[in-house]
């Protein structure tokens, strides 16, 4: 159930409205010792976070929060619907930015932003939101990448990790960083095509917390260029969901016709 790390798929476009620039990653020298494979650092990863088994016993996930850009002042609320397989939704309310909306139904990506206006997803966009929208992707990684590689043991935000190439079956690749202790998911850096261009953004996961029987990140920190923008769950509960909530709002609809 990937629920909180599938924010930056969805949150990008945000940020993308107050920055453009690609990130650079706090990153250290690769040492030379022997590595584990990707599919073994992504399994201790799933059972970290409470197991096979806990993460496909849901169905559905909704968490509410808060979104702040502190460079630029300013500070508002989130709201995030996700359901199995494949549905998403986030809201996000913004003081002096407006209201921006991100979806995907199975079959339809659309956002709404103060800088777009109302936009139906299509070719790489259309595609890179069915990806990151995957409520199973954490268990099922074969169904999603052509191939996974830990390219090396490095230091991500002061953290020893395991970097890990991922690379999509429908092209582009991300990178994530997973904690050699603790075998948490530390971070990641994707570039997801916008309206306005390619963005990357580095992702910071931390403070991990029990929701149920599953450990999920309550505090994502997004960078991308000379923006940093934080995102902290307030809170976060399974199955209630109604698959009413993906469907594509009226200003959408009307693009549909």
């Amino acid at each position: 159930m990937r629920m909180l790390r599938s924010w930056l798929g969805l949150a990008v476009p945000m940020i993308a409205l107050i920055a453009a620039a690609p990130s650079a990653p706090s990153q250290a020298p690769a040492t030379s010792e022997k590595l584990p494979s990707a599919r073994e650092v992504l399994d201790r990863h799933v059972k970290a976070v409470g197991g096979r088994e806990a993460l496909m016993s849901k169905s559905s996930a909704h968490a509410t929060g808060t979104v702040e850009v502190a460079g630029a002042g300013l500070k508002g609320t989130l709201e995030l619907f996700q359901a199995k397989p494949n549905s998403m939704l986030m809201r996000i309310s913004l003081p002096g930015v407006g209201d921006i909306q991100e979806g995907f139904n199975g079959t339809v990506g659309w956002t709404i932003s103060p800088m777009t206006g109302p936009l139906i997803l299509q070719g790489k966009q259309l595609e890179e939101k069915k990806l990151d929208a995957d409520f199973y992707a954490e268990v099922q990684p074969e169904k999603r990448y052509a191939s996974m590689t830990v390219v090396e043991k490095t230091t991500f935000e002061g953290r020893p990790c395991f970097k890990v190439r991922l690379v999509h079956r429908n092209g582009g690749e991300d990178f994530q960083f997973f904690d050699v202790e603790t075998g948490l998911k530390a971070g990641s850096i994707t570039t997801r095509e916008m309206p306005m261009g390619a963005i990357t953004a580095t992702t910071v996961e931390t403070d991990y917390k029990p929701f149920g029987n599953v450990l999920q990140p309550t505090k994502l920190t997004m960078t991308a260029g000379p923006i940093q923008q934080v995102m902290t769950v307030v809170s976060l509960e399974y199955d209630k969901v109604s698959p009413s909530v993906f469907e594509p709002p009226a200003e959408i609809k009307a693009l549909m016709k």
